[in-house]
């Protein structure tokens, strides 16, 4: 009678670290969310980007009628991870780039934490005069372990 016992509680064990490993598996996990704060015209606009394997599918995102503004970041190969930040013109004949900034994927850490790891980056139009004004910084946004 005494190994039924042990028997029974050993199956409990078993069911229960299956169990502790399922939950572990289904946690919530912190995945990184790029995301840069785009100021034009009064407004501030916050811009999302997720890691992209190839950087000739992401989109432009139009900001007001003169600038286009493009969020590339890729983590994978390692010797391509980067995170590359472009401003462009809307003009008639098609976009013409402004500004083109790269910084390396992780971004060393900030010494100062205002403006996340690009600072306060200034844009001008040369038509009109407008002020487009951008920073990014990494977010922690909860998902799915895989």
């Amino acid at each position: 009678m005494p190994q039924h016992r042990f028997a029974s509680a050993g199956r409990r064990h078993y069911g229960r670290c299956v169990l502790a490993a399922t939950l572990l598996c289904a946690r919530p996990v912190a995945a990184e969310t790029l995301l840069c704060h785009v100021t034009y015209g009064g407004e501030t606009r916050i811009l999302r980007a997720e890691p992209v394997a190839s950087p000739y599918t992401v989109p432009v995102e139009a900001i007001g009628s003169y600038f286009l503004f493009r969020m590339v970041w890729q983590k994978e190969p390692a010797d391509l991870a980067a995170i590359k930040l472009y401003v462009l013109a809307a003009r008639d004949g098609g976009a013409a780039p402004i500004q083109q900034l790269t910084h390396p994927y992780p971004p060393p850490a900030s010494t100062r934490p205002d403006y996340g790891f690009t600072g306060l980056n200034s844009v001008y139009e040369p038509v009109r005069d407008g002020e487009l004004q951008y920073w990014c910084e990494f977010s922690a946004a909860a998902g799915r372990a895989p």
